[in-house]
């Protein structure tokens, strides 16, 4: 089975992270790394043994020898990185947030639809292993009827004049870059809600440093949910249930256990299967099992999950009033 020839876009941390997961791999070759400065692209290609560099995206795009482009450029920039790719014929692997605004994902997902072409958002949490176990397990009935999830993710962020963080330019803030993922994961479990609430403490730069949220269901479940710049947290999650919790102590995003509390029995500990590398493994081979069965699309990350969770995003960011420049007008 010949491997499956990777193109990066970026020369960022998380690009190097998954590099050097996809160099675990025995059915991946990562061939090529475009960046906007050929010199970084170059250092970066020596880093990881890459054959090609490229000064400029259009030069990834035109590689005949690339299957498909890993984008992990800053989300304002996700729509243009994604539409070259697209357009040249080249499936894309779209870093979180999936773009700046549903409107843009919305847009994404058009094109890919009209060239039949693979496109994934690269939610790790959604395929990562004990994830998928929490899932089967709400599925399996383990801890009865969902009625509320909680999750929590604050890392603080230098402040650092310019930092992609705090530059309203590229999108930063907390919810976009951090609340995403507890977005994401109320997604997962409760699907989109039928209502939404807010709050957001917006800093200097006019983006949220902290925010806030909770989702309703018609069925009467709930999700509360919060993200920060200021103050580490725990990073943590709970599920509840008519008959049991399912905690996640930590990193709930890429956790390394969940504790099933279920009513008259003792709590069970389910440990992550050891695996090497930073945890980007499960999508690359996600993306790859997709392009080798010619799906369009990940049942795990679909497109629609994808566009769902932004639109829950802008209607925070609607009722916190917080806009990027280029959505003015």
């Amino acid at each position: 089975m010949r491997p499956v020839r990777w193109g990066v876009l970026a020369t960022g941390p998380m690009a190097a992270a998954f590099t050097e997961d996809l160099k675990l791999l025995p059915d991946a070759e990562v061939g090529a790394v475009a960046s906007r400065s050929e010199a970084s692209a170059r250092r970066f290609a020596d880093r990881f043994g890459m054959p090609r560099a490229y000064g400029t995206w259009r030069e990834l795009a035109d590689d005949p020898e690339i299957d498909v482009v890993y984008v992990a450029t800053p989300h304002a920039h996700h729509l243009a990185a994604t539409t070259l790719m697209l357009e040249s014929g080249t499936p894309v692997l779209c870093e979180k947030p999936f773009a700046l605004n549903r409107g843009e994902a919305e847009a994404m997902v058009a094109l890919a639809e009209r060239r039949a072409l693979l496109l994934m958002e690269a939610m790790w949490t959604c395929v990562h292993p004990l994830v998928r176990r929490m899932l089967a397990m709400i599925g399996d009935g383990l801890i009865g009827e969902v009625r509320s999830v909680h999750a929590d993710f604050g890392a603080r962020a230098p402040r650092v004049p310019g930092h992609r963080l705090r530059d309203p330019h590229a999108g930063g803030g907390a919810l976009l870059d951090l609340g995403t993922y507890p977005v994401s994961l109320a997604h997962l479990v409760l699907g989109r809600p039928d209502e939404v609430t807010a709050w957001s403490h917006l800093g200097p730069e006019g983006v949220d440093e902290t925010t806030g949220m909770v989702l309703g269901y018609a069925g009467g479940a709930m999700a509360v949910l919060s993200c920060s710049l200021e103050a580490d947290s725990a990073r943590a999650a709970v599920i509840h249930g008519t008959g049991g919790r399912i905690e996640i102590p930590g990193d709930f995003y890429r956790p390394a256990q969940l504790v099933l509390h279920r009513s008259g029995r003792a709590p069970e500990v389910v440990q992550a299967r050891a695996e090497a590398g930073n945890g980007y493994v499960p999508q690359a081979r996600e993306v790859m099992r997709c392009l080798r069965a010619g799906a369009t699309q990940s049942a795990l990350v679909p497109l629609r999950r994808s566009l769902e969770v932004m639109g829950t995003l802008d209607t925070v960011r609607d009722i916190v009033g917080l806009r990027y420049p280029r959505e003015a007008g």
